[in-house]
């Protein structure tokens, strides 16, 4: 055979081959293709070849479960900013924020500086059997030290709770102690309390701090106010601020206290969800009784449903700053491991149509979260002018009055923050907890005097027999701080009533004693007070 001949023979081969390459690589390809349709509208199918391809020809080994649990979250953010994934702990705890009780040690505690310092011993509670006190400061947990090593506070809390019977030891440094106490306590039933406190303010006026809508709310307001003698309360000033919301059915049953029947609460939509109403049964025992609604930055969700039912009702007057533009509903799907989704299925809208979502961007957490620093750059908290009106979200209460959509509860009556006293001093006071520390301290040394007050005005004398801002000053100065007189003269008023208030939460009466205390600054409340349109708005 010639070369041109055997030349020939080699081209037809190599051409054989190739073809039956380019057959084969075309057949496979096309085989895999056929796993991936994009023309029926649903892609996840290629998110699941992935990972289907990478279980079965990856050339290390691949810990599925890792890549899954970092995968989720990323997911979820792509979509809104409360569509989340909860691992197992994350959700146990989240639903024991809002349950009705707990299993735990039954205590509330502060962190000033890198000790926990007992709050609050829950009456009845296991700590209280066993002997803690408020003022006590957590040293050791179970024989691992937790004082002065910037431990986490939720780390600790976990710590502490446990499950139902087991025990827990507990050491503490107690002032006038030498060395340590240590309690041997047995973890218990918990109760969550979501009403803060519920007093009368005035002769005719409840005042109502809610902190959250756990699953007791409207049972605990309920009890609340009748403990207040209801035919007594002409007004209630309902306090929602830096309540960031909770379980929608307790909005509604308590905006059901308020409205008349039929009166719309609430309406929900969204893509797979038609829109349902939540509307008023008129059997609410409080709708003939005055009604003001604070609200802040800070108000989310539930809170803002009841704020907006309210307000567009014309059933109440809204004061404080606008809210925080929460109006996602979420839905838990819940895991056998655990672990849990907050899948948001669709939207709240308040009785006359207003989104209460605030506007977001997909994917974009970091800038949602950073809406409220930019209400302060921009004066909202400040100016009433600040606040953002679009006309084109322009809606109407039952009334007639004109409310705004655009995300958040516009208030009724603009209360900015309280700027009088603030000056270089009083900043660095605030900054540094000078207040909580010498509170502390000071609760230490009169423990058995703050103990023995049964009643506010007991405990008011008390704290009028003392000379709390001069022990002040010299702790101030004991501290290095420097105290600039022109300083001192505008904030030892505000210093005065705040340091009361923390000083009487070291007695038996707690928040019983605080809220009424601080109520004396708080600009909202008196503003509330004094105002003589929250009798009645329309109704």
């Amino acid at each position: 055979m010639n070369d041109s001949s055997r030349n020939s023979n080699y081209l037809y081969i190599g051409l054989c081959i190739i073809v039956i390459l380019v057959l084969f690589i075309g057949w496979n390809t096309g085989r895999k293709a056929a796993r991936f349709s994009p023309s029926s509208g649903n892609n996840w199918s290629k998110l699941s070849l992935i990972l289907d391809q990478i279980d079965a020809n990856y050339v290390d080994p691949v810990n599925a479960e890792q890549i899954t649990e970092k995968a989720i979250p990323f997911i979820l953010s792509e979509l809104d900013p409360h569509s989340v994934y909860l691992p197992p702990k994350e959700r146990e705890y989240a639903e024991q924020s809002l349950a009705a009780n707990f299993f735990g040690i039954g205590i509330q505690f502060n962190v000033p500086n890198d000790t926990a310092i007992v709050i609050q011993v829950i009456p009845g509670g296991p700590s209280e059997r066993a002997g803690l006190l408020a003022g006590d400061r957590i040293v050791e947990v179970d024989g691992l030290n937790v004082a002065g090593v910037n431990i986490p506070q939720d780390s600790l809390v976990n710590l502490m709770r446990g499950p139902l019977d087991t025990k827990v030891k507990i050491g503490v440094k107690r002032g006038g102690v030498d060395g340590l106490v240590e309690f041997d306590i047995t973890r218990g039933v918990i109760p969550v309390k979501s009403v803060d406190v519920a007093y009368m303010i005035n002769d005719t006026t409840a005042y109502v701090k809610l902190s959250k809508f756990s699953r007791s709310s409207y049972l605990e307001f309920m009890s609340s106010m009748l403990d207040l003698d209801t035919a007594k309360i002409k007004r209630i000033i309902f306090d929602l601020r830096d309540n960031s919301g909770g379980y929608l059915d307790q909005a509604y049953l308590l905006a059901n206290e308020f409205l008349e029947k039929d009166d719309l609460i609430v309406y929900m939509e969204g893509e797979h969800r038609k829109r349902e109403d939540l509307k008023a049964t008129g059997s609410g025992i409080f709708q003939n009784t005055a009604l003001a609604v604070l609200i802040n930055e800070n108000s989310a969700s539930s809170s803002e449903i009841f704020a907006g039912a309210m307000q567009d009702n014309d059933r109440a007057v809204v004061y404080g700053r606008r809210s925080f533009g929460k109006g996602l509903v979420q839905e838990p799907i819940n895991f056998s491991d655990g672990s849990g989704l907050r899948l948001t299925v669709a939207r709240f809208y308040t009785p006359s149509g207003r989104c209460i979502q605030k506007h977001y961007e997909s994917g974009e957490v970091l800038e949602y979260g950073t809406d409220i620093i930019e209400r302060y750059v921009h004066g909202e908290m400040t100016t009433a002018d600040s606040i953002k009106k679009n006309d084109s979200l322009k809606y109407y209460t039952v009334g007639g009055r004109t409310v705004y959509g655009g995300g958040g509860i516009i208030p009724d009556v603009f209360v900015p923050l309280d700027t009088i006293s603030d000056n270089d001093f009083l900043v660095n006071v605030n900054r540094n907890s000078y207040q909580v520390k010498f509170s502390m301290q000071f609760a230490d040394r009169h423990r058995s005097k703050l103990q023995q007050a049964t009643s506010l005005d007991e405990l008011n004398d008390l704290l009028d027999s003392f000379n709390l801002m001069d022990e002040f000053r010299e702790y101030l100065l004991s501290n290095g701080v420097k105290i600039d007189k022109r300083g001192w003269n505008k904030s030892e008023d505000v210093l005065n009533v705040q340091i009361r208030a923390m000083v009487a939460r070291y007695s038996k009466l707690d928040d019983n004693a605080f809220y009424p205390i601080i109520a004396e600054i708080d600009n909202v409340v008196n503003k509330a007070l004094e105002d003589p349109c929250s009798i009645t708005v329309g109704k």
